[in-house]
């Protein structure tokens, strides 16, 4: 079977699934139960002080997206870190490592931007014995506005210089988990490189207001008339996260920066998409608080049964595989030709496919007596939308055109598919950078 171990940083866990920093690992309550369940490591909640007194809400602290069958699609969450002592934190924290240590524990901290308040909290995490840090440059709301969290994430200059101020201070890994409220996080990513950071996580939530209360006129959650900003985080993030993560594995000045990767994780499949795009292990929150902690024996068997299916031993197997097959737009094979194929036996006939297509993209799929769709060749350009909006899986594909063959809708020859398209002489940003 295959062996789900990680070593992420020298920290060693039973597995890649760690809860992220967030209200499930608040208190040792939670993360006694979570590991328990089979969670192979915690990022314990942030900690805060020296600085503001920390007072959550006492009303309504998420907002959600859900699908037409209630599924969460995604929370906003505007709750701050922990409001418990922090030497309460310490303590549980020191005790829960001490009772389980195969198991991954570190700490995300947020402090003023000072280094004096760096230096005071740093020895005191130490002394707990945690694996390592998890500096907090992601919280889009309330710490923001007090200077912290993601109005520091979004100033590579700020990260670099905390970084190097806890690299000088700590001694065990610093992992900096950035904001995904930015324009390109290729910068913070390379600033928190270059203050030495030992690893990145990512995404933190996005800024968001999910919903409006139309009898209220206010955003929700709604805490006596009022509504603010939240982090928005759940499967509806997942493509960001991936995209960002992708971004970085693949930018030359953070290539071999190790990645812990976050954003709407709900499934073994989920994970290891994360996995194979660059990140050695991922966190989770939002699956946790859906479905509770023991959703991850299905994250370990899924992956592990892959895995299996894969004939891959390890994890470190297939970190980063997918990395390879990320380019730019402007290297994409531009003679690589497919056409959609309907399977007749499996089509429902609902007609979805062809209201889209007919409505709103090429008038490629022809609905003849009897409600039969048939693909027309000569204007179908393989959108995939049919596919995309098809309920029946399996029931539309895209299939390649074969090399020799005329696409109908060009009347052009089909060519081979080249090894090297990047150089081939009919990709145009080929021709024009000769």
């Amino acid at each position: 079977m295959a062996d789900l171990t990680t070593n992420f940083l020298g920290i060693s866990s039973p597995n890649p699934f760690w809860l992220a920093s967030a209200p499930p690992t608040d208190k040792e309550y939670n993360v006694r139960r979570a590991f328990e369940a089979g969670w192979g490591g915690v990022v314990w909640k942030t900690l805060g002080e020296p600085g503001p007194p920390i007072v959550n809400v006492n009303g309504p602290r998420y907002g959600v997206l859900h699908g037409p069958d209630r599924r969460v699609l995604g929370l906003n969450n505007i709750e701050l870190i922990t409001d418990r002592p922090l030497e309460v934190n310490l303590e549980e924290i020191a005790r829960v490592k001490a009772d389980w240590p195969d198991r991954a524990v570190v700490v995300s901290i947020m402090v003023p931007c000072e280094e004096a308040a760096w230096k005071t909290i740093l020895p005191r995490v130490a002394e707990t014995g945690a694996d390592g840090i998890e500096l907090n440059f992601g919280c889009p709301h309330g710490m923001s506005e007090r200077g912290m969290g993601s109005a520091v994430g979004q100033v590579p200059e700020y990260i670099e210089m905390v970084t190097r101020w806890c690299k000088e201070n700590y001694d065990r890994p610093v992992i900096v988990k950035l904001t995904p409220n930015i324009t390109d996080i290729r910068y913070p990513a390379r600033a928190a490189k270059n203050g030495g950071a030992d690893a990145v996580s990512l995404i933190n939530t996005v800024s968001s207001i999910t919903s409006v209360d139309l009898d209220l006129f206010c955003p929700q959650p709604t805490i006596d008339g009022k509504g603010s900003h939240g982090g928005y985080c759940g499967p509806a993030v997942k493509p960001i996260a991936l995209n960002m993560v992708a971004e970085i594995a693949r930018d030359p000045e953070t290539a071999g920066l190790p990645i812990s990767g976050i954003g709407g994780i709900t499934t073994w499949r989920d994970a290891a998409e994360y996995i194979a795009l660059g990140c050695g292990n991922v966190q989770v929150c939002t699956a946790a608080m859906t479905y509770g902690f023991k959703v991850v024996q299905e994250m370990i068997a899924g992956l592990s049964d892959w895995m299996d299916e894969k004939g891959l031993a390890r994890v470190s197997d297939f970190v980063g595989r997918a990395v390879p097959n990320v380019t730019d737009w402007q290297y994409l094979n531009l003679n690589y030709v497919a056409k959609a194929k309907i399977d007749q036996d499996a089509c429902i006939k609902c007609g979805r496919c062809f209201a889209a297509c007919e409505d709103t993209s090429h008038q490629a799929i022809a609905m003849k007596p009897g409600r039969v769709f048939e693909v027309i060749d000569a204007e179908c350009v393989a959108c995939n939308l049919c596919v995309d909006v098809c309920p029946v899986e399996g029931c539309i594909d895209m299939v390649q055109m074969r090399p020799g063959e005329v696409d109908p809708r060009t009347g052009r020859t089909v060519e081979p598919d080249y090894a090297n398209w990047t150089t081939h002489p009919n990709n145009p940003m080929a021709r024009a950078a000769e």
